[in-house]
């Protein structure tokens, strides 16, 4: 038996929200109007988007039946207790606290382990992760595989950690100097790529040889667990939430954006597998930054949907369905002769801007042309995770070009349909057939902090 192109989702569409393709001349108006930056244009003019998954997924009719049972008590609020029991069974961490988000997370902990001028190793920090490790005067670095850089090398781990590198590097520079080690699960920037759990274990035991801590940016777990149980040997037979124990126990503790595997539309929190003393710091500090610590920015009712997510997350059947459509999308592309980064990833597909665009040298930001060309053809918004992304080197000020130059199209969770996808790779397609008019942009305003939210451009020539 074959398996079907379209797999049909697990569930029913209850309520729906209107989208509209406004006529390309107010496409061309609203781009040049938001300064040629996706970022900001009004929701309104956009058709469909895919500018991130992150809070703008779909809630289930049990999460909006939770919502009604929100405790708004400014503290000991019952689904507080409600969230820790399912952080409990599904992390099996002791403590934790809630955040409004992820970034509130990494305000929060960030801090309290990170001296002036320690390095935090990763596999590849996403550009927030990075900015809040700047901030409190750390150094990041990217430690992941060389093979994550070639786009068209099937490895079913692009997502790993380069275990030789991380271990040099903590014996060249002194584990004193070290804050900590953070995998990120599935690891965004390389392309939503996922890590394996031998390469995760790998990882806690150099940092227990060293005695450092061992973070995970959890935000996507349960896509990086669907993946080890479909990639990953002796995983074939576990269950999701085996899987996800199993990770989390190499693990000292997380931050999260429960935004993306939270199912949630905001949300965030800090886990803490046993450390009390650290825990209770975490809980100092989040009162003067998030709220107090049985609410942490969020009100009663998004706990409860948060406790009600995680464990929907978890199941199969909805992990099926949600990779399968990004994979769909990355086949369409594939058969167009797009070039993406293979294989796809868990949460978006990744459009090789470089191979792409190769008469847009990185420094006119390819990717972020992409992202303009693609909103003017066919009202979809992507993002560029490249050049512009990546900014400026804190010390020296000179602009950092990566590696990979890449347009995120990014799926939010139980949204869009299979047409939808289609729309997008049609689009795709008919600016590969005319990709070489495409111009590069210059910079025209650039903020100093996180510049590709709030940048502004104009084309090149």
């Amino acid at each position: 038996m074959t398996e079907l192109r379209c797999m049909p989702e697990p569930y029913k569409i209850k309520v729906v929200e209107p989208i509209r393709l406004i006529p390309r001349k107010e496409r061309e108006r609203a781009i040049k109007e938001a300064g040629l930056n996706q970022f900001l244009l009004k929701a309104e003019d956009v058709f469909i988007d895919l500018l991130t998954d992150s809070g703008t997924g779909a809630m289930s009719q049990d999460q909006w039946a939770g919502l009604m049972i929100g405790d708004e008590s400014y503290a000991g609020s019952r689904n507080f207790y409600n969230l820790q029991k399912s952080i409990e069974d599904i992390f099996g961490y002791k403590y934790f606290v809630p955040t409004h988000q992820g970034r509130g997370a990494e305000n929060v902990l960030f801090p309290l382990l990170i001296k002036p001028g320690q390095y935090v190793l990763g596999n590849y920090h996403f550009d927030t992760t990075k900015a809040h490790i700047e901030l409190k005067g750390g150094r990041a670095v990217n430690l992941i595989h060389e093979r994550a850089y070639d786009t068209a090398v099937e490895h079913p781990f692009k997502g790993n950690i380069d275990l030789e590198k991380l271990e040099a590097f903590i014996v060249e520079h002194g584990a004193e100097n070290i804050a900590f080690i953070l995998m990120t699960v599935t690891c965004n920037s390389a392309g939503g790529q996922p890590v394996s759990m031998e390469n995760i274990r790998g990882a806690y035991q150099i940092g227990k040889k060293y005695n450092l801590p061992v973070l995970l940016d959890a935000a996507r777990f349960a896509e990086n667990a669907y993946f080890i149980k479909k990639r990953e040997k002796g995983y074939e037979n576990k269950s999701i939430p085996e899987i996800v124990l199993e990770m989390f126990s190499y693990s000292d503790g997380c931050t999260m954006s429960a935004k993306k595997d939270g199912l949630v539309n905001m949300g965030g929190l800090i886990g803490i597998k046993e450390d009390y003393e650290l825990y209770q710091k975490v809980r100092q500090m989040v009162v003067p930054i998030e709220g107090f610590p049985t609410y942490g920015g969020l009100s009663g009712r998004d706990m409860e949907a948060l406790a009600r997510g995680l464990r929907e997350v978890v199941d199969e059947a909805y992990l099926a369905s949600r990779i399968h459509q990004v994979q769909y999308l990355g086949e369409k592309l594939k058969e167009a002769g797009i070039p993406i980064q293979e294989p796809v990833g868990g949460h978006a597909v990744f459009v090789d801007a470089k191979r792409f665009l190769p008469h847009i040298p990185q420094s006119q930001y390819p990717a972020q042309a992409l992202c303009v060309e693609l909103y003017i053809e066919s009202g979809v918004r992507g993002v560029e995770v490249g050049t512009l992304l990546a900014g400026r080197d804190p010390e020296t000020g000179e602009e950092i070009y990566p590696e990979l130059d890449l347009l995120r199209l990014t799926i939010p969770r139980r949204v869009y349909t299979y047409n939808h996808m289609d729309w997008v790779a049609e689009g795709l397609a008919r600016i590969a057939a005319r990709k070489d008019e495409i111009r590069g942009l210059k910079m025209v305003y650039e903020p100093k902090i996180l510049r590709h939210f709030t940048a502004q451009f104009e084309w090149v020539g």
